[in-house]
């Protein structure tokens, strides 16, 4: 039972009316609740009655005044109180169907469920919706939901997805749109099949639904060795990703005079493909598309330039930075910055290649233990090991959240034992780098 109540916050409005651990939660002011997204809505009332059954079989109705919004400071087992909605598609451009064999289970579950879009920011489709999930989003106020969208041109985005009822999606979403439902988009884009003038057509459509649409994110396919029976596609180059920027800058211009910003934005592999500049820390509005991949280099070189003068300098210390070959120019220019302000400190940078998944995965993100330690031993010198935080993976596909795993399940105990080093994790933005560097001294 999906209901099943796993932790009761300390000093919370639960624990003070007696709720426990291993309670189950029937109903919510009568209704049934099913999942998290009921949980959530129900329960928002400043006046509540809680239908509770007791680990011994008895049943509490408990009645609770509280703010409006207010927490009750429980949480379900799995997160949504149910099991995710696995994807019906078939995607030539997703990334699980180019895994190999072997890694644990838990990578190869495909989720397509819009309440994981509502609780963690997962992109979904919206092909496995019924009517029902669309009018209980609409009656709920779900907002924001993050759609993977891929094209607006009905006949591509089925042969894209392989999925008969993927042609919907602009449909649907101008449904989400008129009833004041905040989305926001991703595009994946593949060279010859939804990129050039299908991508033109997709952004301008998904700017009629401005502002329900806040903005569109554009990522480049990612492509591993493991495409063994599946749609032969090709990845960006220098000229294509050149072209592309060009593009899309003519309507980011025309959308920067008409509502101020650029409405869509192109992750920073197209730039640092095709060798051009990466826009300045305005044009990311507060990188919240970050995890897309948006401004995550603009954002860690401004972390550096802003956090420098922190950087001890009567302090020595010997340290190792690896990261993926896309992000290698980035790090040295970083490392050398601090080795100017600090000619005390040694600080390498290595650069990965992914053999893992094959060379065309260039981002650190998709490294793997493996990889590492291959290509480390008897390499590095240095007592300290720098990884950033997004090689390791965490959330509600792992048994445990707490533990920091990569892909192919190395841990950091596995590469420090390895390569004999201390391994510190920093985060991806870069703000902690010179923070961890003068914790981690050798000397004063």
């Amino acid at each position: 039972m999906g209901n099943i109540i796993t932790k009761v916050d300390l000093g919370g409005i639960a624990e003070e009316v007696g709720i426990e651990e291993n309670d189950v939660l029937l109903s919510i002011n009568g209704k049934k609740v099913n999942d998290i997204i009921d949980y959530k809505f129900l329960s928002a009332d400043e006046e509540i009655t809680l239908e509770i059954e007791k680990s011994n079989g008895e049943v509490w109705e408990i009645e609770i005044e509280k703010e409006y919004g207010e927490d009750l400071g429980i949480e379900f087992g799995g997160g949504i109180m149910d099991k995710a909605k696995s994807c019906s598609n078939k995607c030539i451009f997703c990334f699980i169907d180019q895994l190999p064999k072997g890694m644990r289970e838990s990578l190869y579950f495909k989720d397509d469920d819009s309440r994981l879009s509502f609780l963690q920011g997962n992109f979904v489709t919206l092909t496995n919706m019924k009517e029902e999930d669309i009018d209980r989003i609409i009656q709920y106020r779900i907002s924001p939901i993050n759609i993977s969208v891929q094209t607006t041109n009905p006949e591509l985005r089925v042969e894209m997805l392989n999925n008969r009822f993927a042609g919907k999606i602009f449909e649907i979403m101008k449904r989400l749109a008129d009833a004041g439902i905040n989305m926001n988009a991703q595009i994946v884009s593949v060279p010859g099949i939804n990129n050039g003038d299908e991508l033109i057509r997709t952004i301008k459509d998904l700017y009629t639904l401005y502002p329900q649409v806040s903005d569109v994110a554009v990522v480049p396919i990612g492509i591993t060795k493991f495409r063994q029976g599946l749609k032969q596609v090709k990845t960006y180059t220098k000229q294509e990703s050149i072209k592309e920027i060009e593009r899309v800058k003519e309507l980011q211009d025309i959308y920067m005079k008409e509502i101020g910003e650029p409405f869509v934005r192109l992750s920073d592999e197209f730039y640092l493909v095709a060798g051009k500049e990466i826009p300045n820390q305005e044009f990311y509005d507060d990188y919240h598309q970050i995890e897309d991949g948006i401004g995550m280099v603009r954002c860690f070189r401004d972390a550096i330039d802003d956090t420098l003068n922190d950087l001890d300098e009567t302090m020595r210390g010997s340290f190792s930075i690896v990261t993926g070959t896309l992000a290698y120019p980035e790090l040295l220019e970083a490392s050398l910055k601090i080795q100017n302000k600090n000619p005390n400190i040694k600080l390498d940078v290595y650069a990965i290649i992914n053999n893992y998944f094959g060379s065309t995965i260039t981002i650190a993100g998709l490294l793997t233990g493996t990889d590492i330690i291959d290509q480390m031993k008897g390499v590095i010198n240095s007592k300290y090991l720098i990884m950033s935080n997004n090689m390791f993976r965490k959330g509600y596909e792992l048994a445990d959240s707490s533990e920091q795993i990569m892909l192919d399940d190395t841990k950091i105990k596995d590469i420090e034992a390895a390569l004999d080093v201390k391994v510190i994790v920093v985060d991806y933005t870069g703000e902690d780098l010179i923070e961890k560097i003068n914790e981690y001294r050798e000397n004063s």
